[in-house]
């Protein structure tokens, strides 16, 4: 059974957005001032105006709502909200600090409107998800579908759906097609079901049958949905483009294909290499006068690595072992117990503040804030002979200050540890975003003030 008001629950959340927007901001002034006298003046009128208009633009670019009628689910949500929050007070800020009138404004005000949205926004999408799951185990607003098909395809698809209850589909069954086949005699069929899907594996339809699929849905009002094969190459990031009316499959061979997110990454690593380099200028004062006065030898250490396409770059760390480390033919770290560590490089490897001159290597060019850690060279061939294509992905990109290998798994020293390390780093590469860096990042600084690292 349908119920179409759920399907209004979508269509409902952007407005919803905009109204708690509003009502947080009065609220917030309303805690601030004690009253609304403050809030019906002028200034407070335009940035409010400014703020609607700002989030309106912010949503669009972001395309936050395109498709949360496919896929809501909460924590994916909450992430969207939090990235729209990103943008747009960065955007408000600006228009606070560069306005005219900017210290007309009261910042407090401002950041309890935010504070006041987020909670109002993510109870407004905890109680739609769970009004709409409640609907759904009830038996309403399912979508009955169809596949025609019945290769190793058709049930992938049909496995998608049963693992994923809370996106309302249910399935009708399996109908085949065989090439000598007429699609008409599938009408009646989804006609006397009233079915709202017909998923087609195009393996396995000639082209005469997919017309005539596609005029029964035009006729039965019924959704078609062409399925070609994409298997083999989909861990890929594949994606369709189109060339005039000319479908053209895109098949990224490396991560970060797009022109967005290299330059979003980027931009990224230069800014906060930057912050950071200026911000910390103190702390490597004091962390290179500790070094050199601990024991002979330069304060930068530097140490050949393969960098992105395994081409051969000089990394910078503070020297945290004795000069003479080398003579013991010893390459990887021994621990706690390696008797090549000085007593400050001992305390920089547990903190892991003996890595931070790699910013200028991510200044260079050389590295990524985060990204896949360096490897020696003979690292690099052993991993080549164990996982050769797993390991080129990782090649195609710049190495990395901190990677989610390396919080997971930490110091790598053999070659289980580095295949384990691998898979993590693997799959950072096929879901990045802007906000896993940032993650990534916060989880590195626990790390260090625990004294975790190696």
């Amino acid at each position: 059974m349908k119920i179409h008001y759920f399907g209004i629950l979508f269509k409902a959340l952007p407005w919803t957005d905009i109204a708690l927007l509003n009502v947080s901001f009065i609220v917030a002034c309303l805690l601030r001032f004690d009253n609304l006298t403050v809030a019906q003046d002028n200034h407070y009128i335009n940035l409010l105006l400014v703020t609607n208009l700002v989030w309106i633009f912010t949503t669009y670019v972001l395309r936050t709502y395109a498709s949360i009628s496919v896929s809501f689910h909460f924590r994916e949500q909450i992430l969207m909200l939090f990235k729209v929050l990103m943008l747009h007070g960065g955007l408000m800020m600006a228009f606070l600090y560069l306005g005219k009138n900017g210290e007309d404004y009261s910042r407090s005000q401002f950041l309890l409107t935010y504070v006041l949205f987020v909670i109002c926004s993510a109870c407004s999408r905890y109680c739609g998800l769970f009004f709409l799951q409640l609907g759904r185990k009830a038996g309403y607003n399912y979508n009955r579908y169809a596949i025609i098909g019945k290769g190793s395809l058709a049930t992938l698809i049909n496995k998608y759906y049963d693992e994923r209850k809370e996106l309302g589909y249910q399935f009708y069954g399996m109908l085949e097609l065989n090439p000598g086949d007429k699609a008409q005699m599938l009408e009646s069929v989804v006609k006397d079901n009233k079915l709202d899907y017909l998923y087609c594996c195009l393996s396995e339809m000639n082209d005469e049958q997919v017309r005539d699929i596609i005029r029964i849905g035009e006729c039965q009002k019924t959704q078609i949905r062409l399925i070609p094969d994409f298997r083999g190459f989909m861990t890929n990031m594949a994606k369709i483009e189109y060339h005039d009316i000319y479908p053209v499959i895109q098949v990224n061979t490396k991560p970060f294909s797009s022109v967005n997110e290299q330059n979003i990454k980027r931009i990224f690593d230069l800014a906060f290499s930057t912050i950071v380099i200026i911000a910390g200028a103190p702390v490597f004062l004091i962390i290179a006068a500790a070094v050199k006065l601990s024991s002979k030898g330069p304060v930068i250490f530097r140490q050949e690595r393969s960098g992105q396409w395994g081409e051969i770059f000089q990394i910078y760390k503070f020297r945290s072992m004795y000069t003479d480390a080398h003579k013991t033919g010893l390459k990887h770290s021994q621990g706690d117990t390696d008797a090549r560590i000085t007593p400050v490089g001992r305390f920089l490897r547990k903190t892991r503040l003996d890595e931070l001159p790699q910013f200028f290597n991510v200044l260079k060019g050389d590295m990524s804030v985060v990204g896949p850690r360096p490897l020696f060279k003979y690292d690099v061939d052993m991993l080549m002979e164990a996982e050769p294509h797993d390991f080129q992905r990782l090649l195609t990109v710049r190495p990395g200050i901190t990677s989610t290998g390396q919080i997971n798994v930490g110091y790598a020293d053999n070659v289980a540890k580095n295949l384990e390390r691998l898979k993590y780093d693997l799959k950072y590469l096929q879901s990045y975003s802007l906000l896993d860096d940032v993650h990534l990042i916060f989880r590195t600084v626990r790390v260090m003030l625990s004294g975790r690292g190696v």
